[in-house]
């Protein structure tokens, strides 16, 4: 049986996440899978994510690893990857998207409509905080980092879930990938999923891409095969169209800019949100397309963004254009 490496980081989630995809892909190709833990840049800077490049700073030395050779495939979170190609690599599979949506973990039962007024809310992501900011301008944004559950344990309450030694218990709720508590088995924590009609996700949130090098693709070889035959058609349609949304804004990872694609009646629809950063103003849009396939996809995100740049979004975003 033929033996392929999976490069992944460390965390505890993308240990979860990276086991899950590689199992799948050694089921479908009847080959074997080994995990490669990697260190990257992001998990060694400290910092605001914004401040450091955004969250690309976990795919970077995964895929520089991957050039390399050191390992065969690497398991990216979607919503991590920056949007411009890699000649060299070539996401060959994005498997069925989990729940896309952000979730919210407060204290004592808590929503976003219940925090009392001055709340201390964590997320590192500038997005979801000018989001929550646009619904409860009345609470307190907290910048977080570390693993879900380092976050977690900002929670007064969910202390436990921390590292001895790190902040706990300073704050009333903090926002989370649904997915990734889900995956993590941590729901019984989740207070309340966040309504995409109120914050909408990150492009790509909840889904995964599995990396492999372009000439793997070009040889259409075993581990090719393999990864290619875990593809779901709808969730490649729809992250595509959030990712070219962002490609066409130019704006990062980190950028306060929220969107979500899904096929509704056969048609693909995408809906996004650009925000001020401190939540003062948002702008909002959607359109859809009746072709269900990628190029289109591609040229629905690129059209949606034109419109929102129209309306003022770059400006409002503070984005670099």
């Amino acid at each position: 049986m033929s033996k392929f490496l999976l490069g992944t980081r460390g965390s505890q989630l993308a240990l979860t996440q990276s086991g899950m995809a590689g199992q799948r892909v050694a089921e479908a190709g009847g080959i074997e899978i080994d995990l490669v833990t990697v260190k990257t840049e992001g998990d060694i800077l400290t910092g605001p994510l914004s401040q450091m490049g955004g969250t690309g700073v976990f795919a970077a030395t995964l895929r520089t690893r991957l050039i390399e050779g050191e390992v065969d495939l690497a398991v990216h979170s979607l919503k991590d990857l920056p949007t411009a190609a890699v000649d060299e690599l070539t996401i060959a599979a994005i498997p069925e998207r989990a729940d896309p949506r952000d979730a919210l973990c407060a204290r004592d039962g808590l929503t976003l409509d219940t925090l009392p007024t001055g709340a201390r809310v964590g997320t590192g992501s500038p997005r979801r905080a000018a989001q929550v900011r646009a619904v409860r301008p009345d609470i307190e944004i907290v910048d977080i980092r570390g693993n879900v559950g380092t976050r977690l344990a900002r929670v007064a309450g969910l202390e436990d879930y921390g590292i001895p030694g790190k902040v706990t218990g300073d704050c009333d709720a903090v926002v989370l990938a649904a997915s990734g508590l889900e995956r993590l088995g941590f729901t019984d924590v989740i207070t309340e999923y966040l309504d995409p009609t109120r914050v909408l996700p990150a492009p790509g949130q909840g889904a995964l891409a599995l990396e492999i090098r372009t000439s793997d693709v070009a040889a259409d070889n075993e581990l090719a095969r393999a990864v290619a035959a875990i593809d779901h058609l709808e969730t490649r349609l729809a992250v595509t169209a959030e990712r070219a949304l962002l490609r066409r804004l130019e704006a990062g990872c980190a950028a306060p800019v929220g969107t979500y694609a899904r096929i509704v009646e056969g048609q693909l629809v995408l809906e996004a949100v650009v925000a001020n950063p401190d939540g003062s103003e948002t702008i909002r849009h959607s359109a859809a397309s009746d072709s269900l396939d990628v190029d289109q996809a591609d040229r629905l995100g690129v059209h949606v963004a034109e419109d929102l740049l129209q309306m003022g979004a770059g400006d409002l975003a503070k984005l670099t254009l």
